[in-house]
């Protein structure tokens, strides 16, 4: 992706160093819980206590010393937060609405949200309740050795979806969504979360494609985005982790479909190919 050079968003809020540490259990299926039950205005806190988490996410009192490789990546995410906003701004403003900037925080170790305290186990997430996305840098390394997903446009990719939760959010979506937890049965309600995810993957489609108009992609850029959303199905993260799947309990949905709806978006580079509560096939 081409990005030195151009602006960087202001609205960052670095608290890296400021975390103690949070040890979480449960692996990628509470990397999974965690985030969703996030991205649905819930309290991870509560999970986290319930799978091991310890920590409150305070100062540790030494300065962080963040390498010149973490600076860079932290430059870059920014630029990709400024593209962002440019890009939901207009598309925004032509559906005769304001788009209000959401705030990214970086962190290290743990951090404190609206929605509770998070350890950087449960990788980047999007808190509806304070409009801010969370993310550890150290996670552009777990997508490239956990994952097989390598490629700033990879990252790029994880930045633009947290933001289709915010879009969402503006939009009204998880206002609609998150009732809907104690009107359904867990499967019931685990398919419903496949909607919302399979969603801003097609959000975050709508992006790269702008973002592709104003040359800013590179040859094998939207091949890495692929990739990566295709290397965070929950069928390929439930084989990685337990050596088989269990459809039922899928709430982001399946390689196949996160790849597909990414597509989509990326060919459509509008809103009106993206209600995914109304397709079949889901």
């Amino acid at each position: 992706m081409k990005w030195r050079g151009r602006r960087a968003s202001s609205n960052v809020e670095d608290r890296r160093g400021g975390g103690k540490g949070l040890a979480v259990g449960g692996g990628l299926g509470g990397l999974v819980l965690v985030l969703i039950f996030a991205f649905l205005g819930g309290d991870p806190g509560v999970l986290l206590e319930g799978m091991g988490g310890t920590g409150s996410g305070g100062n540790s009192g030494t300065p962080y010393q963040a390498t010149g490789q973490e600076e860079e990546l932290a430059e870059f995410v920014s630029v990709v937060l400024a593209d962002t906003e440019e890009i939901w701004t207009e598309i925004f403003a032509e559906e005769g609405m304001q788009y209000e900037e959401p705030t990214l925080v970086l962190f290290t170790d743990s951090v404190q949200s609206a929605c509770g305290v998070a350890g950087s186990s449960v990788g980047p997430f999007y808190c509806p309740a304070d409009y801010k996305l969370y993310i550890d840098l150290d996670f552009y390394e777990e997508l490239q050795r956990q994952f097989n997903a390598p490629g700033d446009f990879a990252m790029a990719y994880v930045i633009a979806h947290e933001v289709g939760h915010h879009v969402q959010n503006l939009l009204g979506v998880m206002q609609e969504v998150q009732p809907q937890r104690n009107r359904l049965s867990e499967e019931e309600y685990n398919k419903l979360q496949v909607r919302l995810e399979l969603q801003a993957d097609y959000l975050s489609g709508v992006w790269a494609h702008h973002a592709q108009d104003m040359g800013y992609l590179e040859e094998g850029d939207l091949e890495e985005a692929l990739t990566a959303a295709s290397a965070v199905g929950d069928d390929t993260i439930q084989m990685r982790s337990r050596g088989y799947v269990v459809p039922e309990s899928f709430t982001h949905g399946t390689s196949e479909q996160r790849r597909e709806w990414f597509y989509k978006g990326f060919e459509a580079g509008n809103l009106d190919g993206g209600d995914t509560f109304s397709a079949d096939g889901i």
